[in-house]
């Protein structure tokens, strides 16, 4: 065997070295994590000292007695003669086309409503043909003892999930600019509420996601109770997906995108996405921004600042090739250049790490290695034009997770994290979508999907199916 075999067995090995050292770091961070569970499971199921009752007195029974002849607890909604007082307008509902004279009242219901701004009570009478089991319906309300309008429990989402705000501040800017008074118990039924009947819309575009050509994956940290943990954030050209409240182990990835993604993955260069694409496409911008960190840093350094402008360089040519619409079978060619010249100005590639010197060098030296390791994944994009270079695309939409955590507005508990999530990824992908992201757009594009049965996602995802399983019957 020769020198240079040798040589690349010895950079084969130590490269799978690092890669099962970065696995046993990540394992190693799991099981503290499984070990944090235990502990607080084991703490919540301690059991309680018993309390003795010692007071056996006739005087005791007979507080009892009372207290059992109390009533019962007001459910805290109003009677309907109460309603009807409050009520600002009534509207009566007809099928298109019925005959009016057949017809008689067969169901009131009260909706607060925003109407040009401010909060209405709306009385509705619905009226239909005696016999009738299926009565006509109310428009942007989501059933028949939902007491708030559509466009209520879409402000809210806003506020709360968009916006970053708390559920006691939408409230309260509900109530200054509508005039609608929510109390807290109240706003969170009401997200509850849109989240469950947005669940299978949620389920839809995870299967979009999957479906996909390109993906755009980012994870940042969160919190679920005292416990932490990772949101991930998948997005594509036209929709997003939000994991809140999960680990940050490969599991996650598995159960998004199953055991292999056959489409291209742009990411940053975490051990867990390793293996994971057909195609693979490093971020640029994690790399770019080490090497500017570096010169910052170390403003008088030669060596910093030549390797940085070589390899902005690199990056700005590499962007050109992909733009240039000329190049078709000469891609390959100018990659095979890129890939070279990344490869000349790593002259400290493989060099052997000094514990003891300046830690930026160290830095430095990691930075060239993740390179070289990885030059087959840093120009994808110039092979496939529509893929980006960096992984902005997701890091967008984790920018708001970030910054709620950083407020200390993360997830309660496991069912807040996963609402969430539901919720999130429903208006992230409308707002790729709507060319106008207004309430009023959002409104129409759901009553829509009330008119027709299905939403936009559902519909996509048929017409995938459908065109799937035409190419899975066609002839070879």
């Amino acid at each position: 065997m020769t020198i240079p075999e040798l040589e690349e067995q010895l950079r084969q090995r130590e490269a799978q070295i690092k890669e099962q050292a970065a696995r046993i770091k990540e394992l190693e961070r799991e099981i503290e994590e499984l070990k944090k569970l235990l502990v607080e499971k084991a703490k919540s199921k301690e059991a309680k000292p018993p309390k003795e009752a010692t007071n056996y007195s006739v005087d005791r029974h007979e507080r009892k007695r009372r207290k059992r002849r109390r009533r019962k607890k007001s459910t805290g909604r109003r009677p309907k003669d109460v309603k009807r007082d409050l009520a600002t307008q009534t509207i009566d509902l007809y099928w298109y086309g019925a005959d009016r004279k057949t017809c008689v009242l067969r169901r009131e219901q009260f909706v607060w409503r925003l109407i040009d701004g401010k909060a209405q009570y709306v009385h509705y009478r619905i009226f239909d043909e005696p016999e009738s089991t299926d009565l006509p319906p109310v428009d942007g309300v989501r059933n028949g003892k939902c007491e708030y309008g559509l466009e209520i429990l879409i402000t809210l989402a806003y506020l709360v999930y968009w916006t970053g705000l708390s559920i006691d501040k939408a409230c309260g800017i509900l109530a200054f600019f509508t005039g609608l008074e929510l109390s807290k118990a109240q706003a969170d039924s009401l997200l509850s509420q849109l989240a469950a009947d947005w669940q299978i819309e949620y389920d839809a575009i995870a299967e979009l996601v999957v479906a996909a050509a390109i993906l755009y994956i980012d994870e940042t940290g969160w919190k679920v109770g005292k416990r932490s943990c990772y949101t991930w954030i998948f997005s594509t050209l036209s929709s997003v997906l939000f994991k809140c409240g999960v680990g940050r182990g490969k599991a996650v990835l598995t159960d998004v995108l199953g055991e292999h993604f056959d489409g291209i993955g742009v990411t940053d260069d975490y051990s867990a996405y390793q293996s994971q694409f057909t195609e693979h496409q490093l971020c640029w911008a994690h790399f770019l921004r080490k090497a500017i960190a570096l010169s910052l840093r170390n403003p008088d350094n030669r060596q910093y600042k030549r390797f940085l402008k070589s390899l902005f360089a690199i990056y700005y040519d590499a962007v050109r090739f992909s733009r240039d619409r000329r190049l078709s079978a000469g891609r390959q060619a100018k990659v095979n250049k890129l890939q070279s010249r990344i490869r000349m100005i790593c002259r400290r590639y493989g060099e052997e790490l000094d514990d003891a010197g300046p830690a930026d060098d160290a830095k430095f030296v990691r930075l060239q290695n993740e390179l070289v390791d990885n030059t087959e994944k840093l120009f994808v994009f110039v092979l496939h034009p529509e893929v980006e270079a960096t992984n902005n695309r997701s890091e967008r939409q984790a920018r708001s997770e970030a910054m709620a955590r950083k407020a200390a507005r993360t997830s309660k508990t496991e069912k807040g994290a996963k609402r969430r999530g539901v919720i999130m990824s429903v208006l992230a992908s409308l707002s790729k979508r709507l060319e106008h992201f207004t309430l009023d757009s959002v409104l129409s594009e759901i009553n829509h999907w009330f008119a027709t049965g299905r939403s936009v996602f559902q519909e996509e995802l048929a017409k995938y199916k459908a065109a799937t399983a035409a190419t899975s019957r066609a002839p070879p």
